[in-house]
């Protein structure tokens, strides 16, 4: 697998994860009964909460990556 190829899987399973999160808000609030607006609201609820859960993965896996400069020295 070549980068290009790395890391356009990456954008995709970030973009995925993130409508993941938007689309159970949406369907949360239809099966809640909700209206059009509420629907929508919870669309867009999820695509905010999913970029910041994706945010927060990404600095918390980061933590678990070596540093690039370890046993060089």
């Amino acid at each position: 697998m070549t980068d290009e190829e790395r890391d356009l899987a990456s954008q995709r399973l970030k973009i995925g994860f993130i409508a993941l999160v938007a689309f159970s808000g949406a369907l949360i609030a239809i099966q809640a009964g909700g209206s059009l607006t509420l629907v929508a609201a919870g669309f867009v609820a999820g695509l905010v909460l999913g970029a910041v859960l994706l945010w927060f993965l990404i600095r918390w896996w980061a933590e678990f990556l070596p540093a690039p400069d370890r046993g060089r020295r």
